[in-house]
C-alpha cells in the first residue's frame, strides 16, 4: 500500500471514530437520566390477635415492590405485590398471594379493610387498605404474629 492509500485509510477510521463519539455522547447522557438508585425500607410486626400495625405510606406515582414474611411457627408464608398509591385517590396492586392456595391477587381501592395480598400460610394476616394513601398488616388470627415487611421503589 502505497502512502497516500494508508493516509486515505487513517482519515476514515478517524472519522468513523469521530461518528461514533458523537453518536454515544447525544445517547448515553439521555440513558443517564433514566438510571436512579433504589430506596427501601423494612419494617417488622408482633401482633395481638386481631390487631393492625401503625399504617404505611409508600411513595406516590411510582411502582413500590411490598415484601412481606410471615415466620411464626406454623403460620410462615410470604407474598407480594406490586403497589401504585394514586396520592389521595387510590392504591392498585397485582402480586402473589402465600402459600397454601396461593393465587394472583390483584385490584384499587381506597376503602379501609379491602385485602391486598396474605403473608401467611393459613390465610389470615393479610395487608389491608387503610386509606387511600396507606396500608396496614391484620392479624385475623387467634394468636399474636410477627413477621416484616419490606418495600422497595
Amino acid at each position: 500500500m502505497n502512502h497516500s492509500g494508508k493516509v486515505s485509510r487513517a482519515t476514515s477510521l478517524l472519522i468513523a471514530a469521530m461518528v461514533a463519539v458523537l453518536t454515544l455522547a447525544v445517547v448515553v447522557p439521555g440513558l443517564r437520566a433514566a438510571v436512579t438508585v433504589a430506596s427501601a425500607a423494612t419494617f417488622t410486626y408482633n401482633l395481638a390477635a386481631g390487631a393492625s400495625s401503625a399504617p404505611f405510606f409508600p411513595a406516590a406515582d411510582r411502582p413500590v415492590l411490598v415484601m412481606g414474611i410471615q415466620d411464626t411457627v406454623g403460620t410462615r408464608g410470604v407474598g407480594f405485590v406490586t403497589l401504585l398509591r394514586v396520592a389521595g385517590s387510590f392504591l392498585e396492586w397485582t402480586g402473589l398471594e402465600s402459600t397454601a392456595g396461593s393465587a394472583i391477587t390483584q385490584g384499587f381501592s381506597s376503602t379501609p379493610g379491602t385485602h391486598i395480598v396474605f403473608l401467611d400460610f393459613s390465610h389470615k394476616v393479610d395487608i389491608r387498605v387503610n386509606s387511600a394513601d396507606s396500608f396496614v398488616v391484620h392479624n385475623a388470627n387467634t394468636a399474636a404474629q410477627t413477621g416484616n415487611v419490606t418495600l422497595i421503589w
